[in-house]
């Protein structure tokens, strides 16, 4: 509690100089994705997204394992309590993954996957014996409402195969999934939490869809789009319009009313129909107040170039690995100045008004 308060303190009127260290070291370990999701910019081929950019646009392909060591050794000799999140674009496809985990491991880092799961049956001893700590899987429904999402007949079956195979090993890592609400699937949402009802999950998790609209970016650019350019993100095939709130919040509130064996977690968390209405219907308000993730994680990219929190954030390079040091590009100017006007601007930006990072 102590520690949280200093934090809070310290990001809040010091932005220039955070004195501690991130929570997470996100690692954007390839560029590439084996599935073709329809609530994804990546999945649907859009490219000009800054989301997009931030999974896509650097060369090489996969991150060469002599930058991921270097970031490795750097966080155990400066952070050593912060954690690895192997992201994206698909982290289990990695040529480096047994190899940098293992490494990782030697080191005693703590490292988490968010992944697809499409290659997991085949991964997951490996993952085991590397001392994978947590892994994160997203799905989208069951069987035919999930594949139909992501373009695979066979997606969710090799999920399931692969949290199977997981669990017959040792040192199983904690299993979370995560399922973002679209309107292609909330008639699924109860069938999906009592599916793995008979799973040793940690969490359950639904997240309603983060987006960015054309009027939004626009708007973020007349004022801030100098030096944080923002574009629309993830509303190609996604119609929030369409969706039926009312009959969303009475699953959601369904749900919440039910046991589970696991923790089962909202985000953001939402309790009432007008505030359901607030999130997909007026995306030019706010919600949440603040940005925490750019006070508590940075994004390498496999070209060594960091940039702020993760890959929904702006494409600003902060830095660059093969230049500096983690404990430089952490409180690097371009970093600071990215604070400071996000505590300026009362802590969000009009873009980020349905990210993540402010729920």
């Amino acid at each position: 509690m102590i520690k949280g308060k200093i934090k809070s303190l310290n990001s809040k009127y010091f932005p220039q100089h955070l004195f501690y260290a991130p929570e997470w070291l996100v690692l954007g370990v390839n560029n590439a994705c084996n599935l073709h999701c329809k609530m994804c910019d990546v999945g649907v081929g859009y490219t000009s997204s800054n989301f997009a950019t931030n999974l896509l646009g650097s060369k090489p392909l996969n991150m060469p394992i002599d930058l991921l060591k270097k970031v490795i050794d750097e966080t155990a000799t400066y952070f050593p309590h912060t954690k690895l999140g192997y992201a994206s674009t698909e982290p289990l496809v990695y040529t480096y993954l047994e190899e940098s985990l293992k490494y990782a491991q030697y080191k005693n880092l703590y490292t988490a996957i968010t992944t697809n799961a499409l290659v997991l049956p085949q991964k997951a001893k490996m993952l085991c014996e590397a001392g994978l700590n947590e892994i994160s899987i997203s799905l989208d429904g069951t069987q035919n409402v999930h594949n139909e999402i992501r373009g695979n007949a066979k997606s969710f079956q090799q999920a399931i195969k692969g949290i199977e195979a997981l669990l017959e090993e040792k040192n199983t890592p904690d299993i979370s999934v995560y399922f973002v609400i679209t309107e292609w699937n909330i008639d699924e949402m109860v069938t999906f939490a009592e599916f793995f009802k008979p799973y040793p999950l940690k969490r359950l998790g639904f997240m309603h869809t983060n987006f960015t609209t054309k009027a939004g970016a626009e708007l973020h650019n007349s004022i801030w789009g100098e030096h944080y350019h923002a574009t629309l993100s993830n509303t190609q095939e996604i119609n929030v319009e369409q969706m039926n709130l009312p009959h969303l919040m009475g699953i959601i509130n369904k749900i919440k009313q039910s046991q589970y064996p696991y923790e089962i977690t909202f985000s953001p968390n939402i309790t009432s129909l007008q505030a359901l209405e607030k999130y997909y219907l007026k995306p030019e308000l706010f919600y949440g107040n603040k940005c925490h993730d750019v006070n508590r994680n940075i994004m390498i990219k496999s070209d060594g170039s960091v940039i702020p929190s993760h890959g929904r954030c702006y494409n600003l390079t902060i830095g660059n690995l093969y230049q500096q040091n983690l404990k430089e590009v952490w409180n690097s100017d371009i970093i600071k100045k990215l604070r400071t006007d996000l505590n300026k601007a009362g802590g969000l930006f009009p873009a980020c008004s349905r990210c993540c990072s402010a729920l």
